[in-house]
Order: C-alpha cells, then sequence, then structure tokens
C-alpha cells in the first residue's frame, strides 16, 4: 500500500515538475516576444504581456514550493539540530510539518473564499477585460492544496522516523 502511495506522490511530484516547466517556457517566450516587439516593428508588443507573464510567474512559484516541501528543500532552521538531541530535532520537524499542513488548509480555505468573491469572478485584467481575476487569486488555493498534499507525506515520514530505531 505505501509503495502504492509512494507511486502517486512520485507521479504527481513530476506532473507538477512538467506543469513548472510549461510556465516557465510560456513566460520566457511571452518576455521574450514583448521585449522584441519593442525594438523590431513587426513583432507584435501585446498590451496583455506584462500582466499574463507575473501571473504565469505567480503560479509557478507557487508549485514549486510544493515541491520543496516535498524534497525537504524549503528554508529551515537547522543551525542547532547538530546540538540537540535526536528524538526532539524528529518532534521539532513532525510540528513544523504540522505547522505548514495548518498554512496549507487556510490557504486552500480562504483562497477558495477570495477566488469565489465577487471582486474575482467579476473582477478582470485590465489589459485583457475577458479574462476574470479569478485566475489571478486560483493559485492561493492550489499552493493550499499542494501543500496539503505533499505536507502529509512529510508528516507519515516523520511519524515513522519518530519510531523508526537507529543502528548503532
Amino acid at each position: 500500500m505505501l509503495s502504492f502511495l509512494r507511486t502517486i506522490y512520485d507521479w504527481t511530484d513530476k506532473i507538477i515538475m512538467f506543469i513548472c516547466k510549461l510556465l516557465l517556457i510560456a513566460d520566457v517566450g511571452i518576455t521574450s516576444m514583448a521585449v522584441a516587439g519593442r525594438y523590431i516593428s513587426f513583432i507584435p508588443d501585446p498590451a496583455w504581456s506584462e500582466q499574463i507573464v507575473l501571473t504565469l510567474m505567480v503560479y509557478m512559484a507557487v508549485l514549486s514550493a510544493t515541491l520543496a516541501i516535498r524534497r525537504k528543500a524549503h528554508i529551515r532552521m537547522t543551525s542547532f539540530d547538530p546540538y540537540l538531541p535526536k528524538g526532539l530535532v524528529k518532534f521539532l520537524d513532525l510540528l513544523a510539518d504540522a505547522s505548514v499542513l495548518g498554512l496549507g488548509i487556510v490557504m486552500l480555505f480562504y483562497g477558495i473564499k477570495v477566488c469565489n468573491s465577487p471582486l474575482a469572478r467579476f473582477g478582470r485584467y485590465e489589459s485583457l477585460p475577458q479574462l476574470s481575476r479569478v485566475w489571478m487569486y486560483l493559485p492561493v488555493p492550489i499552493a493550499g492544496a499542494g501543500m496539503i498534499i505533499f505536507e502529509i507525506e512529510q508528516i507519515f515520514m516523520d511519524i515513522e522516523g519518530l519510531f523508526k530505531k537507529e543502528a548503532a
């Protein structure tokens, strides 16, 4: 069962990484077109490029943050870890992961609330009026959901580490 869940998490990780790569390619492409359009007359410089590039960057940032949680690559205070008892360090890791899980739940709950608000549903991008502002606020609940998914895995690994005996 655990190997099946690990496979699902690995596939989720790969899919999110692939989406981040596509977002980066789109970001670079739109930015290149916008910059070239300012200096080369036959290349268009669309008015919407800046807002779309910024929105894509936000999506890429929140998705890559969820990947950092999975890889334990996010910022942590580990300066005192070598000086503290191993059991305490494991407990503090569990506490930190539970706190991040709580943050993910808050982001998911309030992110959905903001996405359903009139500001998001009826608001429009200034340079692209056919596009709803929901797309601008949607990264918050997406990040919350990603944090929840990957923090659950980390918490199970932390709990497993608490009860695992170290080899002498």
